[in-house]
């Protein structure tokens, strides 16, 4: 990740979430064994509600 600034939010042994600045702008980076998904502000905050409602 040459000349990126990230940051970690939250891992467990196996997951990962962090998010980095780039050229356009914030992403968030969800890693799940040897899969990653990347969101965008907008998608996060859908995904992250999703979870919300799951957990209820």
């Amino acid at each position: 990740m040459a000349n990126q600034d990230y940051q970690t939010l939250a891992e467990t042994e196996q997951y990962l979430i962090w998010t980095s600045n780039e050229e356009g702008g914030q992403v968030y980076h969800l890693e799940l064994g040897n899969i990653t998904i990347h969101f965008l502000p907008e998608e996060w905050d859908e995904f992250v509600e999703l979870m919300t409602q799951a957990l209820r």
